[in-house]
């Protein structure tokens, strides 16, 4: 999750803070959009009067006032106590507390490779087959969840630690519903259909993309987002999973074939404002304000749900802009509908009945349910009602989610640092600016050997 660090616009405290849960944001047995039966039948099925749970995450600020709002509810259910912390640098604080024996019963966190390492450190408790068969039953793409939450014990085995909760969907492309309409365009269905809006824009006069890598030093990250989505579009999930862990090389012709489709786009001049040339020096956070010029700099612009932190003031979306799933090959039919995000993964780390009921309340609906109410959450739970999201974009990337056939993790957050906070960022600015993607891949491919 280190692009979301870098990209975030709430204000984070500079200390770790550690609370207890606020009043119940809606009364159980109101409001019939919630299950409340499910939260009845855990409550009669916990009874945890005297027990303390401690739970360390990396939500703060607002989020952080969201989450408490949700474990308010397990509050009310059982009698336990929750006390939740979180740090400015949360990565390192569960690092410390593993080690030093004193861990959170539960720990909430954003990166696979650092759970990676807490459990083949023998941090971590297995969830069982019971949690396993539930996320196959009841996570739409459900393998793919049970893929992200299996990981290697200290003895080297393979079991689940983790269950996902609260999901980012990146594979996004954002317009202006009114630019469409006064031009004639129509949302494409598929890639084959994506590219030829794109063309139909260019020989109407217009620009198609908007689309900027400026990140300070973190530079290029936007377009290994894009090379991750044209990954999953143009190969197996399986290939996904074995270049993110080098066993398909980075100058293999699959990775170079998804830089080149991405190329495809951002290296023709008359497909990007401002020209090809732009996309490396055009901040990310300027990128996507050309959609909104009038007449429109730009017709489309690939980005993740937090974009519209970014248009210009008063932005509604659903009306002033709104966006579509980047769609698949039609002449891939075979890959399906895969989608590419990140999230947060809930663990056990100091085993107790408070945090096995925990990950058990996780599994209800009202646990999705009453933060779907609120904002910022999204879910692959087919169990939850997606009348409850509390707005129609979000029950839209909520349909994202629930119509994928795969679901894969940020790929470069998967990597290395030094290859996917680094070498993957600048050769991405260096196939922008004109190297091929040949010689692209052989020097992150160098900068990959010299890890080892």
């Amino acid at each position: 999750m280190k692009k979301l660090f870098l990209i975030t616009v709430a204000a984070a405290a500079l200390t770790t803070g550690m609370t207890s849960a606020a009043e119940l944001k809606f009364k159980p047995g109101e409001d019939a959009k919630f299950n409340w039966a499910s939260f009845e039948e855990f409550k009669k099925a916990n009874d945890l009067k005297g027990q303390t749970l401690s739970i360390f995450g990396p939500w703060r600020g607002e989020d952080q006032a969201l989450f408490e709002s949700i474990f308010a509810y397990f509050e009310e259910a059982t009698g336990a106590d929750v006390q939740y912390s979180s740090s400015e640098n949360y990565e390192q604080q569960i690092v410390i507390d593993t080690q030093a024996g004193s861990p959170p019963n539960i720990a909430i966190l954003p990166q696979p490779g650092l759970i990676a390492d807490l459990a083949s450190k023998g941090h971590l408790t297995p969830l069982g087959d019971e949690t396993k068969n539930w996320l196959l039953e009841n996570y739409s793409a459900g393998q793919s969840w049970v893929d992200l939450s299996t990981y290697k014990g200290k003895d080297g085995t393979a079991a689940l630690y983790a269950l996902p909760y609260k999901i980012d969907v990146k594979s996004l492309v954002w317009y202006v519903p009114e630019n469409f309409e006064d031009a004639g365009y129509e949302v494409p269905k598929t890639m084959e259909e994506l590219k030829a809006l794109t063309e139909k824009i260019a020989a109407d006069g217009g620009t198609p993309w908007c689309i900027g890598l400026g990140s300070g030093g973190a530079t290029g990250w936007p377009a290994t987002d894009w090379v991750e989505d044209m990954m999953l579009r143009t190969q197996s999930a399986d290939v996904y999973d074995k270049w993110v862990t080098n066993e398909v090389k980075f100058n293999d012709p699959a990775v170079i074939g998804a830089i080149e489709e991405f190329g495809w786009f951002a290296r023709n001049d008359k497909f990007v404002d401002g020209g090809a040339k732009a996309v490396a020096s055009t901040d990310f956070r300027d990128s996507p304000k050309g959609l909104f010029g009038a007449p429109p700099k730009c017709y489309l612009h690939h980005q993740a749900s937090f974009i519209p932190s970014f248009f210009p003031e008063g932005t509604v979306v659903g009306e002033d802009a709104d966006f579509f799933y980047m769609p698949p090959y039609a002449s891939k039919a075979d890959l399906g509908n895969p989608v590419l995000g990140a999230g947060t993964l809930a663990m056990i780390a100091k085993d107790s009945p408070a945090a096995r009921a925990f990950i058990e309340f996780l599994k209800t609906p009202i646990a999705h349910e009453t933060w779907m109410a609120q904002s910022s959450f999204l879910t692959p739970f087919k169990g939850a009602n997606k009348e409850a999201y509390a707005n129609a974009p979000m029950a839209k990337q909520g349909d994202i989610l629930l119509n994928a056939t795969t679901f894969r993790f940020d790929g470069s957050d998967l990597m290395p640092g030094k290859i996917g906070a680094g070498a993957f960022w600048t050769g991405m600015v260096d196939y922008s600016g004109g190297k091929s993607a040949e010689d692209v891949t052989g020097e992150i491919q160098k900068a990959w050997d010299a890890l080892k």
